[in-house]
């Protein structure tokens, strides 16, 4: 009979699971056990893990921050500073706190603030009403796995208000550490089966990397549909039609995810383009996911944004009682850019009852969202009224950021579209531009021998020599064949005009050098 080595014994040269822990034959440490080899290695590792990327704070954004270091210790570079221009994080560029949310959250850390006489009476009212429903009255306590009460009730009367009396129910919100906690959530929900019962998910391309990171750390299937660069960044229902019916043959497509105002591409969905896709869902049976944090900024003439529940209520009953849709929203972008605060919710509609039991129980495991986000939360949705003694301050604030960030879209536009080689749609809403490059094939060719998209040759070469970080459109995804990069419109009007002098400097003599 063959002995089995115990847990707690040395391991022959010779055993079996000496080869599963990958130990090197035969060496000893000093008290004569057999030395181990690591546990987690990356070969051991979870495979799907490895499969995630995320562009925005990928190698680009690793170089910058060594660069960053390497001026701030002496070195000597082409350039006196970096400019990040590669993720929506507002108050990192300069955008200033809205002052009233400050003033309530200053006076939930710290209640004793409750009796300075400089803080408003409204400020005031709200740090007590959030207080008031936390343990032990401090935001330092958890709250309710789906969230604050209060919170929830203040937001589900802002939906109703923001989409004309649709009714909401509290019982249909859950707070989120922000908009991506929601989605992560809903699609861990979703996913499910082996081979072609697998699900796969609809996503944009462009899209914005937590879709495509979260789908692949899941195993599920990634299913690209492209926007219409030539049309804005348009979405075409019959290029809908030809991912779905393509991606059946392999997989089980169960959801569309939709970015509206988009990111990267900063287009604003119309409403009958909405109404097409809630259509097209109903037809597929697919639950609809509506990334919808970009509401407030819509800066084009002409366009307007319509949340994916009114115009589904407004579609009547057939639509309304059937179609699945989950929708987020969050505190950091907008004109809060509170990124920090990891604030956010989302909104469940004719999600089945068992199945929402089952994402009350998910959602129980993390314990709760960070409550100081929650309270953030609850000043967006529960904002000053006319009347208060920070409305009119409030309202001074919130105007002038969000028409800072129309001029920044607009002077994006015109100065990008009058360098040779580079194409640029309207930015229409949210924070970003998406505009085309031309690359010079001596550029690509090069780019391919060093195993580099050529987009990333483009930008690291950007970071390099002006150091202005931007991110490839490979990142994101796009048509093969084109190149793009991202950037963020949220730098100070100085800057972003220093970025764009030196991004069009610096493509006029990228072309010529690979020409």
């Amino acid at each position: 009979m063959t002995p089995v080595h115990s847990l707690t014994s040395p391991l022959s040269s010779s055993s079996p699971a000496r080869a599963l822990s990958g130990l090197p034959k035969g060496k000893m440490t000093e008290n004569g056990m057999a030395s181990r080899g690591k546990v987690l290695t990356i070969d051991t590792m979870n495979p799907t893990v490895k499969k995630v990327e995320y562009a925005v704070r990928g190698p680009i954004v690793q170089r910058a921050v060594q660069l960053e270091k390497e001026l701030r210790e002496g070195a000597k570079k082409p350039f006196a500073e970096v400019i990040k221009a590669n993720i929506g994080d507002a108050h990192a560029m300069g955008q200033q706190p809205i002052t009233f949310f400050r003033q309530v959250l200053a006076l939930c850390s710290y209640p004793e603030l409750l009796n300075d006489s400089t803080f408003p009476e409204d400020a005031k009212s709200r740090a007590r009403r959030i207080l008031q429903s936390c343990g032990g009255s401090s935001i330092g306590a958890y709250s309710a796995s789906q969230g604050i009460d209060c919170v929830r009730q203040d937001v589900a009367r802002y939906i109703e208000q923001r989409d004309g009396g649709i009714p909401c129910d509290p019982d249909n919100i859950y707070l989120t550490t922000g908009a991506s906690d929601g989605i992560v959530t809903m699609l861990k929900l979703l996913v499910c089966g082996e081979g072609k019962s697998r699900t796969g998910v609809m996503i944009s391309i462009p899209q914005y990397p937590l879709y495509s990171a979260a789908l692949a750390e899941l195993g599920a299937v990634q299913i690209n549909y492209y926007l219409n660069e030539e049309k804005c960044w348009s979405l075409d229902i019959s290029e809908l039609q030809r991912a779905l019916d393509e991606a059946r043959r392999h997989c089980n497509p169960r959801a569309l995810c939709i970015i509206n105002p988009g990111n990267p591409t900063g287009q604003v969905q119309s409403r009958q383009c909405i109404e097409d896709v809630i259509r097209f869902a109903a037809k597929e049976r697919l639950l609809l996911m509506a990334d919808e944090v970009y509401q407030d900024n819509v800066y084009a003439d002409g366009c307007k944004f319509h949340s994916f529940k009114k115009v589904l209520f407004e579609m009547g009953p057939e639509f309304s009682n059937n179609v699945e849709l989950a929708s987020f929203h969050s505190t950091s972008k907008c004109y809060m850019g509170e990124c920090g605060f990891r604030g956010g919710y989302m909104e469940i509609i004719n999600m089945d009852a068992e199945v929402k039991a089952q994402l009350t129980k998910l959602v129980s495991v993390r314990l709760c969202p960070p409550v100081p986000g929650q309270a953030l939360m609850d000043l967006v949705v529960n904002c000053p009224q006319p009347g208060e003694p920070s409305y009119n301050n409030f309202m001074k604030e919130r105007t002038a950021t969000l028409g800072v960030l129309a001029e920044k879209a607009k002077l994006t536009e015109q100065i990008l579209n009058t360098v040779p080689g580079i194409s640029c749609n309207p930015v229409q809403g949210a924070m970003y531009s998406f505009p085309r490059i031309t690359i010079p094939e001596k550029a690509i060719r090069e780019a391919k021998e060093k195993g580099q998209a050529p987009d990333m040759l483009y930008c690291m070469k950007l970071l390099e020599e002006t150091g202005i970080c931007l991110v490839p459109g490979s990142g994101f995804g796009q048509k093969e064949g084109t190149y793009h990069f991202r950037m963020t419109i949220l730098p100070a009007t100085d800057k972003l005009k220093i970025l764009l002098s030196k991004v069009k400097e610096f493509h006029q003599k990228f072309t010529q050098q690979y020409s």
